[in-house]
């Protein structure tokens, strides 16, 4: 088995495994405020320390987990739901007037950085976590579709493609039958890599307070409450910080895995 396969997964299923355990128990009640235990260092008692609050860090970062995870992943979902079909139509009508005004609409919302989409959604609706999923699905829409579409623009032009053209298949039952199933393996490690970002971008949102809003946790607003008590209190900062290194790398190390997992070429040239 590769060894970045199992040590991503590894990574990422230690702060997935934490957020699924956090709807039924943390060491602590997060929204519990006790100021007699304030900026604690880790110890016995909290084992990551206490926040300004006198909060449990340990439990804070459970549930930020399911935070950060829960917005990444609908993100990666709706990118994926809406992107695929139109890199699928793009490639299928490829230099017709429907692949430009795909491939433009891409061209418009890369544009703009998820976190300018967030202000401007924010700015209509308010901050949320629905309005982050909302944010960096779009970002993801213009991704899916253009990994789909280069994908799927060179297997056009292979016989059994051309095979499937003669037997009198419509292009929108060869894009199903054929294209599609030949493109999963590299969606699969491009959805790996959107869900890192999605993670950090989540996090982004967050931290300058367009993300998920209190009392709910967030790893992002941990980092934005800490950054005024670096200098007294360190792990505020250290620990949701090394939580969002440990699972972006782990998503990662997981999607270079696939990558060569997927890929029979790969696997063979690294043998």
């Amino acid at each position: 088995m590769n060894r970045n396969l199992i040590v991503g997964a590894l990574l990422s299923g230690t702060f997935i495994l934490a957020a699924i355990v956090s709807f039924f128990w943390t060491p602590f009640d997060y929204a519990s405020l006790s100021i007699p235990d304030r900026l604690q260092p880790p110890n016995a008692t909290h084992l990551l320390g206490t926040d300004h609050f006198g909060r449990d860090i340990l439990s804070l970062i459970m549930v930020g987990a399911r935070t950060s995870i829960a917005v990444a992943l609908v993100a990666v979902g709706i990118g994926m739901t809406l992107g695929i079909p139109l890199g699928l139509c793009a490639a299928a009508r490829r230099g017709a007037l429907i692949d430009e005004v795909i491939m433009r609409g891409n061209d418009l919302v890369f544009a703009f950085p998820s976190l300018v989409i967030a202000i401007l959604i924010t700015a209509v609706f308010g901050a949320g976590a629905i309005n982050a999923i909302i944010a960096i699905g779009i970002f993801n829409i213009p991704v899916f579709a253009r990994i789909t579409r280069g994908a799927a623009l060179s297997l056009w032009e292979r016989d059994f493609i051309l095979a499937a053209r003669v037997s009198g298949k419509s292009s929108l039952r060869i894009s199903v039958e054929h294209i599609l199933p030949n493109v999963t393996n590299l969606l699969i490690v491009q959805s790996t890599i959107q869900f890192s970002l999605g993670i950090l971008a989540e996090a982004g949102l967050s931290y300058v307070g367009l993300g998920a809003q209190p009392p709910l946790p967030s790893w992002g607003r941990m980092l934005a409450d800490a950054q005024t008590m670096v200098s007294i209190a360190p792990h505020m900062a250290l620990m949701p910080g090394f939580a969002i290194i440990l699972t972006v790398l782990g998503l990662n190390l997981m999607g270079d895995g696939l990558r060569d997992y997927l890929d029979p070429r790969l696997r063979v040239a690294r043998t």
